[in-house]
């Protein structure tokens, strides 16, 4: 590792730290030559996670552009910023677990529409208004009864009152 004040490659590390939620670690460093102290980070050297689009193209994953599609959906509603954060850092763990490296859009657009509907039900019609591409207003009406009927029938299972045998 090369100072950045001198160039010499003599030094020392004098700490290290996991960072970015353990997929870095950071090093501070110290030139053994003019005394400066530096930050390095080593990163794994992960492969591409590749995105098949529905009309069959493939392109790199972005996070950046999920998280974009994310914020969108969440405009004007009671999700911060953090919350987002661990959406995208959730859907990027669990695909890097996998053995596959080309992901669906599809199986992304559910794997946020899993993590929104219990944050934020609006946010969550929103993000399902552009991932399903409702044709028409009947679509998205139906939509709607269906989430509406979900929930209606979550509530009365957890009303219910069990009776002792």
């Amino acid at each position: 590792m090369r100072c950045p004040e001198c160039d010499a490659t003599e030094n020392r590390v004098v700490d290290t730290r996991a960072s970015r939620g353990g997929r870095a670690v950071r090093r501070r460093r110290e030139c053994t030559v003019c005394g400066a102290r530096f930050t390095t980070y080593e990163y794994v050297d992960e492969r591409p996670i590749q995105v098949l689009k529905r009309s069959g193209a493939v392109e790199d994953f972005d996070r950046s552009k999920l998280l974009r599609g994310i914020k969108v959906a969440c405009a004007k509603r009671p999700v911060s910023a953090e919350q987002m954060e661990a959406i995208v850092d959730e859907i990027e763990d669990e695909l890097s677990r996998q053995a596959g490296l080309e992901v669906p859009s599809v199986k992304l657009g559910a794997m946020v529409m899993e993590r929104l509907s219990p944050l934020d039900r609006v946010a969550y019609v929103r993000f399902a208004s552009v991932y399903r591409n409702f044709q028409d207003a009947g679509e998205f009406q139906e939509f709607v009864d269906e989430m509406t009927a979900a929930q209606e029938r979550e509530a009365l299972r957890r009303s219910q009152v069990e009776l002792p045998i």
